[in-house]
């Protein structure tokens, strides 16, 4: 997070930085503009006053000394005119013995000039006529006053600048540390979460890390409960492995290994552990599932799967299929293949001309049915079969077959599973599951 806080800093400062010198020397220019064309209008009523002032003298032009400014008249003043007409040149006294350029063409001088005692001038030329005879009046005015007040400008700006720069970063830094608030307090919780001193992330934040924090904890809710299966499945897996082990140990001491009935005892045991281990590995291996893999598309997989079993039972079996167009289950394509496999097997071998599958889904959950036209199960045993512990193949004949796998997954899955009378009056199996 200080990483994050100080390239956003470094960031904003070199952008305020830029951004503030930039429009600083704009506005700084622009303004300076502007009071040049302010002088340039004060200075052009000069030249006509002085225009005024000319007279016809004796050896040609004269001044009107009561038309002029007293500052013409004081040494070093600050205001300078000079006068050219037929090759004669009046001055201001005020230059004392300096002299004034003459510009080359009239209007305002584009750059300041280098007047009496070091002062910078601002320099105008006016093209007249009068008394018959060409007339160019230049007129100057000290610009240094104004120069030093926008140094002392620039120098103003410059400290209010750095200050408000320095303020806005301490905001910044300050909206930037309470924004980021809620992904720090998440790094908090999930280096507790590493330490072991708590189970989820608290919900309460900002509403753009909700989903985020939403699907962190269902994550870990999933990995809790996969670790939980797992221990489950080990401890079922020691328990029933604990009596076939020790009928085998009991017949390999007591040497009748030889006897025909001793050998049909250790086969059905070997059976018994291989069915065990095939069915604790099968639910070691959905709790494990964390991670989403490829969606069962109906359209692309359930033709191969209905013509497969058709090939297996024959085809005089009417195999039945509802599912919208385009539907996906949000789930493992490996898993559902193998549910939906188990569910249509079943009612396969039980089933007398029909078996029916229907498949429904919205916004990530979905049902799922099968029925038959078979025997059935009675209602009485459905529950039976259906109480957590049970091991459906083994509680029921016939259809109980393979639902020991199915209820494993759907209870995977946050499901549910349920028996139910078909149309026919055989067996409907539904899972239903609902969005994660």
């Amino acid at each position: 997070m200080r990483s994050i806080q100080a390239r956003l800093s470094v960031g904003l400062v070199a952008v305020l930085v830029i951004v503030g010198l930039l429009t600083a020397q704009v506005a700084l220019w622009l303004f300076e503009q502007g009071l040049q064309r302010y002088l340039e209008s004060g200075l052009r009523s000069e030249t006509e006053n002085l225009l005024i002032a000319l007279q016809r003298g004796p050896d040609g032009l004269k001044l009107n000394q009561e038309r002029l400014l007293p500052a013409y008249e004081r040494p070093l003043s600050g205001r300078y005119f000079k006068i050219d007409s037929g090759g004669q040149t009046l001055r201001s006294r005020s230059l004392w013995d300096a002299d004034l350029p003459t510009p080359d063409h009239p209007g305002l001088h584009n750059q300041l000039v280098t007047g009496p005692d070091h002062q910078w001038l601002l320099l105008l030329r006016v093209d007249y006529r009068r008394l018959g005879q060409p007339v160019a009046i230049i007129v100057a005015q000290d610009y240094s006053p104004i120069r030093r007040s926008f140094s002392h400008m620039r120098q103003l700006g410059l400290g209010i600048g750095a200050l408000a720069i320095l303020a806005i970063l301490l905001l910044q830094r300050y909206i930037v540390k309470r924004a980021l608030g809620p992904l720090e307090r998440a790094r908090r919780q999930i280096a507790q979460l590493r330490d072991g001193q708590r189970r989820e992330l608290d919900p309460g934040g900002a509403a753009e890390l909700e989903p985020l924090i939403e699907q962190i904890n269902h994550l870990l809710a999933h990995t809790e409960d996969s670790l939980k299966r797992a221990r489950h499945a080990i401890g079922n897996l020691g328990h029933a492995l604990k009596t076939p082990l020790a009928v085998l140990l009991n017949l390999s001491d007591s040497g009748r290994l030889a006897a025909p009935d001793a050998r049909a005892r250790v086969n059905e045991q070997l059976e018994i552990i291989q069915q065990r281990l095939g069915r604790e590995l099968n639910r070691a291996r959905l709790a494990g599932d964390a991670v989403p893999r490829a969606r069962f598309d109906c359209g692309q997989e359930l033709p191969g799967l209905m013509q497969t079993l058709a090939v297996i039972h024959g085809e005089h079996l009417d195999l039945q299929v509802e599912a919208p167009p385009g539907l996906v289950l949000a789930r493992d394509r490996e898993d559902v293949l193998e549910l939906l496999g188990n569910l249509l097997d079943n009612a396969c071998k039980w089933a007398d001309a029909t078996v029916r599958l229907k498949l429904t889904g919205v916004a990530g959950s979905f049902r799922i049915e099968v029925e038959d036209d078979g025997p059935g199960i009675e209602p009485a045993r459905r529950q039976q079969v259906l109480e957590r512990g049970r091991r459906l193949d083994e509680a029921v004949q016939g259809h109980g077959l393979g639902l020991g796998i199915v209820r494993d997954i759907v209870e995977a899955w946050g499901g549910e599973l349920k028996l139910e009378t078909s149309r026919w009056g055989g067996l409907q199996v539904v899972v239903e599951v609902q969005r994660r």
